[in-house]
């Protein structure tokens, strides 16, 4: 007997299946997968099938399924299986699981395939004769059949751009019987007009060839791992590891997916692999339009493509026969989604490889403290690059003792050794980078007549104030005011604008260097993906003598003229309140360094520091990563802090401050049926950012492996018992950020 019980997901936030009939009309139409409409109480609601099964528990009378969406794909059921795993993992619903896994330009049902008219020739006799007899009295209409016979199947709208026609001219060759008109599906393309160059693969080092031969082995299965740690030193190779080992996938007949950790990265990357693939590659990233996203999504689910790039979501991909997937630069905090699902990207890459049989390689110079202590304990097969391709030297760096610069009555933002630096790079036409994690152009706006600071009111941190637009801007919640010269409170005129960002350091650059051409890069310039492509090509062409900007400089960007970096305030990110703090700054650190002497030029790095002595710093200037492993894990071992064990933060926020903190309070007091002596509990307390967008925070941290039955009890309270509260619960599994 057939299955005719369908379990649903209805597309509500309720953290629950519902089983439905599957009447006798829908049996070939409802599959693991589809897109079904069902009765809900007394409304109807859209829902996805997750499995089909002969019977149910649920006693009365079921009710049917009513229709099968023929505008949405059916879900791979790999894709529903990792939904499913997501969701028990991360402490999310069921539903925002599964909203995860299709963009939501796929998901709504309401972007189609675009179409467009093409003109043909319908009878080519009719053609001939026309332009023998007819062709110079209607020269219009001449012009367009000649156009047509040269370009077949050329779009109308290609056709009038081209020849300058009339739709009356084309009416009177349809009428006459000559031309014929059809629509058709065409594939919006996210490429546009951008040359395809295709490229040879370069001689490898012998590195290079020992990581693919390993990488290789365990695509044919004749490797215990199916997770490998690229651990290459920047500038080691690591694109073109990737790319053989992507071939080596095709030679399988599988498909490839590479993640990249921001947007402005895959431009840059997508050219390398297009040209070495060419139409194989598809893109999957936020800065596309939904009918691109549409259509991108669409071609890997018809299997019209076999390698997919992007950001953290391209991980859903629904590729069918999955061999492998790239996690590059796997350290980056961006692989961590903000919002439920709060996922890990790296780690559901490692996830999905092993229940679908492929093979992750995460690649890093500076690899997250938790992948490393996977590759030293047997967990990841570790895969060691450790020169640069060519024998290119290392940058040297250098570090800037602030301190002194400031008593010796120096440019307190660029010490005199960055700016003969700087100016000698001029004068040899070669390129520098100025990085400070800081964007704006002062971060606080004191009065020190009456003390007044200025801080957002919806958020407990100072604004931020950004000359070129004259506004403070907080970053946190995005609130902007007008700025002021007087102060707000007493009156006084001696209001104070201090701290640096990247605003300032390129005013400040501008008056150093005013023969330089100077750009910034951040998230207050790049504000679209035609802004990251414009300066990045103006970099690599030569326009631009000194980048100035964040962090996303720090990400793989593979410039050879960039011989000279210059950090500003390399400390900053050192007093943060977070046990990672050193960690991430040796990363970024280590990571703007490696920006410069990629080509054939030694590069050179100065770090300007005021605490240089910090042991980030000290093992950042040698490029020494294992160096300060092995420095940082005792402390972490001893506070059982990852990657020793996992980290689970649970915040709390709500309107009313009180609310919050009893609600808090009483949650914890519940979760104590859960504590045992590998789970510790920190005390209730207010998140280091205390207010957001005018909710109060409070948060708890589990340091331990909370079980599967942990986590269902801990989902049971926030669905259930404190559903009604008024106080948002959420659960931040593997939490990066303790903000």
């Amino acid at each position: 007997m057939k299955n005719n019980i369908a379990r649903v997901l209805i597309n509500l936030s309720l953290n629950k299946y519902f089983d439905y009939k599957i009447p006798e009309t829908l049996l070939d139409e409802v599959k693991i997968g589809s897109h079904v409409t069902v009765p809900f109480g007394k409304s109807r609601r859209e829902g996805c099938v997750v499995a089909i099964i002969e019977s149910t528990s649920y006693l009365k009378e079921i009710k049917e399924i009513e229709r099968v969406s023929d505008r949405k794909p059916i879900i791979p059921r790999n894709l529903i299986e990792l939904g499913e795993w997501m969701a028990s993992y991360y402490c999310c619903s069921k539903e925002q699981a599964m909203r995860a896994l299709l963009p939501g330009s796929v998901r709504s049902g309401k972007i189609s395939r675009k179409k467009v008219t093409f003109l043909y020739i319908e009878d080519s006799q009719k053609a001939s004769e026309f332009l023998f007899n007819k062709g110079r009295k209607y020269p219009a209409q001449e012009k367009i059949v000649q156009f047509i016979l040269q370009h077949p199947d050329v779009s109308i709208g290609t056709l009038k751009v081209r020849t300058s026609c009339s739709d009356s001219s084309i009416k009177s060759l349809e009428k006459a019987g000559i031309i014929k008109r059809e629509m058709r599906n065409v594939l919006r393309d996210p490429f546009g007009d951008s040359e395809l160059v295709m490229s040879e693969p370069p001689e490898l080092t012998d590195e290079q060839a020992v990581a693919v031969r390993e990488i290789t082995n365990m695509l044919d299965k004749k490797s215990r791992f199916f997770t490998a740690l690229l651990f290459g030193v920047t500038g080691s190779g690591k694109t073109e590891v990737y790319l053989r080992a992507i071939n080596e996938a095709l030679n399988l007949d599988k498909d490839s997916i590479v993640l990249v950790p921001e947007i402005a990265l895959t431009p840059q990357t997508t050219e390398r692999f297009r040209a070495r693939f060419g139409n194989q590659v598809s893109v999957l990233h936020s800065s596309l339009s939904d009918g691109e996203r549409f259509d991108e999504w669409t071609k890997i689910y018809e299997g019209k493509v076999k390698i997919v790039v992007g950001a953290r979501s391209a991980l859903f991909a629904p590729f069918k026969k999955l061999g492998l997937i790239i996690v590059d630069e796997e350290h980056e905090n961006s692989y961590k989604q903000d919002e439920a699902p709060r996922y890990n990207a790296r780690d559901v890459a490692v996830m999905r490889s092993y229940r679908e049989g492929a093979v992750t390689i995460l690649g890093s110079a500076t690899p997250s403290l938790e992948s490393f202590y996977n590759a030293k304990h047997g967990k990841y097969e570790l895969i060691k690059l450790t020169k640069r391709i060519d024998d290119r030297l290392m940058p040297s760096v250098s570090v800037i003792d602030m301190r002194a610069e400031k008593a010796g009555k120096g440019n307190t933002i660029f010490s005199r050794d960055l700016i003969s630096a700087v100016y000698d790079r001029l004068n040899k036409k070669e390129q520098t980078i100025i990085f400070l994690n800081r964007r704006g152009f002062a971060t606080h706006l004191t009065c020190h007549a009456c003390g007044y600071t200025a801080n957002c009111k919806n958020c407990s941190v100072d604004y931020t104030y950004h000359r070129s637009k004259d506004y403070l801007a907080c970053h946190i919640c995005g609130d902007i005011i007008e700025a002021t010269q007087n102060c707000p409170q007493c009156k006084a005129q001696n209001i104070k604008y201090s701290g640096v960002g990247t605003e300032k350091i390129e005013d400040i650059a501008t008056k150093l260097f005013p023969l330089a051409k100077i750009s910034r890069m951040d998230s207050d310039t790049m504000t679209n993906r035609k802004s990251y492509e414009d300066i990045l090509l103006n970099f690599r062409r030569g326009k631009i003598d000194i980048l100035i900007g964040t962090q996303m400089l720090a990400k793989g960007l593979d410039f050879p003229n960039v011989t000279l970096v210059g950090i500003v305030n390399a400390d900053l990110s050192l007093h943060i309140p977070d046990f990672r703090a050193a960690e991430r700054t040796f990363q970024l650190l280590t990571q703007v360094a490696g920006r410069a002497g990629r080509g054939v030029i030694p590069g050179e790095v100065f770090i300007q520091t005021y605490t240089p002595f910090h042991e980030a710093i000290k093992y950042a200037v040698n490029h020494d990563y294992e160096a300060f492993y092995n420095y940082e894990i005792p402390t972490r071992d001893e506070l059982s802090y990852p990657p020793k064990t996992h980290l689970a933060v649970i915040r709390f926020s709500g309107e009313e401050e009180d609310k919050v903190s009893i609600v808090a309070e009483e949650f914890i007091e519940k979760l104590s049926i859960i504590r045992n002596e590998h789970l510790i509990f920190s005390p209730v307390s207010p998140s280091p950012i205390s207010k957001i967008k005018n909710k109060f925070r409070y948060s708890v941290m589990l340091r331990g492996n909370l079980s599967y039955k942990q986590k269902t009890f801990i989902k049971s309270l926030i669905f259930n018992e404190f559903k009604n509260k008024k106080v948002n619960i959420i659960v931040d599994i593997d939490a990066l950020n303790l903000m």
